[in-house]
């Protein structure tokens, strides 16, 4: 199969069974994309397939052929980090980090979309991603920052 993982092309010969987080992190060696729950209950798996956010854990790697695959590795720019990434971290919005990667990446998802007009908005399009350590409040705020423009 074949497909374009950060700008890459890369070429895979995978287990029809495989997981695209599997794919990722054991045939590409992008270990971003976390495996928390593996039942796409907590969304620390979150990557983006075609610019829309997926649960890495749930995707087959054979849905992924011909696609355009982003993981938490290739959300940075050539010019620095992703301005979400800046905000997490003037917001403290990552205590552990186990669940960063997949926050990042919802959250981008979120902006792109147009989908954080308040707080509220904001919290409920990011419940499906878990984070154990209670860092929401901080999540929220970097995520309106940047929506805000203030980065």
């Amino acid at each position: 199969m074949f497909t374009v993982v950060n700008g890459s092309p890369m070429q895979w010969r995978v287990d029809t069974r495989t997981t695209l987080l599997e794919a990722l992190r054991d045939t590409a060696g992008l270990t971003g994309a976390k495996k928390g729950c593996n039942q796409g209950a907590c969304g620390a798996c979150t990557v983006h397939v075609d610019g829309k956010r997926v649960l890495s854990c749930l995707t087959l790697a054979a849905q992924a052929d011909g696609r355009q695959v982003t993981t938490i590795e290739g959300l940075a720019g050539d010019d620095g980090p992703h301005p979400l990434q800046e905000a997490f971290l003037r917001h403290d919005a990552f205590q552990c980090g186990f669940c960063t990667p997949g926050q990042l990446m919802s959250a981008a998802c979120l902006l792109r979309e147009g989908r954080a007009g308040s707080d509220a908005a904001i919290r409920e399009y990011m419940s499906g991603n878990l984070c154990r350590c209670g860092a929401y409040d901080n999540i929220v705020a970097a995520i309106r920052d940047v929506a805000k423009g203030a980065d």
